[in-house]
């Protein structure tokens, strides 16, 4: 096998041999993050991400075990990104959180935040990144966990290829506009996301496999394919991927349930 498509040792790559026990370790991760930071910290913050694979595993999170491990009242929900429609939109990643997980358990109301998509694009940003900043009471916020997914055309959160934003040196919050969905979005910039103690992509099902190729082993061309951006400055980057997504890469350990 060509070298060069061998994705490099410092990451942190698990290969599961199906999406359901992926699901289940990464519920486990969560919840022994979580246990981690609130016995550290007092508290654990999380930034979700939108797609199948998250709501799979936040309806593994509002079920016995996880269910009754997790610290909800010590546990702050925010988002890396979201699209510009209203709150009761399917489209919308909270709203997707909310039917998975928030209306199966018991959670202070004041430890979700929702993007603010009932305000202009360009206002929906500016406010959300002021929300975090007040939260962290900083201008360079750590969260303990970011999740991220990976779309076929190479993005993460809402960072698509040929935009500004992928460009975007500020830890922040900006709009983007969809073309393929030809709406407005809302997202954490890249210096935001990689300022996260544990950032953990999710990647499930073969139509993956070819983008997830490129972004671990091409050279770095973030215009194209923006998920290299995301570089933590000094936390931990691990690889949660099921074996149809991996396909194309040879040579990793694949992990036992």
């Amino acid at each position: 096998m060509n070298e060069k498509m061998i994705p490099k040792p410092e990451r942190d790559l698990k290969i599961f041999p199906t999406k359901e026990v992926l699901y289940k370790t990464a519920a486990e991760f969560i919840v022994a993050t979580a246990k981690k930071c609130v016995s550290s910290n007092g508290r654990f913050t999380i930034s979700l991400s939108g797609g199948r694979t998250p709501q799979a595993i936040y309806a593994l999170l509002s079920e016995i075990p996880f269910r009754d491990q997790m610290p909800w009242e010590k546990t702050f929900f925010f988002w890396g990104d979201e699209r510009c429609v209203p709150l009761t939109d399917e489209k919308n990643n909270s709203h997707q959180a909310r039917l998975a997980l928030f209306d199966k358990i018991t959670i202070p109301s004041s430890n979700v935040f929702p993007i603010p998509v009932d305000e202009l694009p360009v206002a929906a940003a500016s406010d959300y990144e002021k929300e975090i900043k007040l939260f962290f009471e900083s201008d360079a916020p750590q969260f303990d966990l970011i999740l991220l997914g990976l779309g076929e055309n190479g993005h993460t959160a809402s960072l698509f290829p040929d935009t500004g934003v992928v460009n975007e040196k500020s830890v922040g919050v900006r709009e983007v506009y969809s073309k393929e969905e030809k709406i407005f979005r809302v997202t954490m910039t890249a210096p935001l996301i990689n300022l996260a103690h544990e950032i953990m992509f999710l990647v499930t099902g073969a139509n993956k496999a070819s983008v997830l190729k490129k972004v671990l082993t091409a050279s770095f061309q973030p215009d194209k394919l923006p998920a290299q951006l995301i570089k933590p400055v000094n936390g931990a980057l691990h690889w949660f991927i099921d074996r149809p997504a991996a396909n194309l890469i040879a040579q990793i350990q694949l992990q036992s349930p």
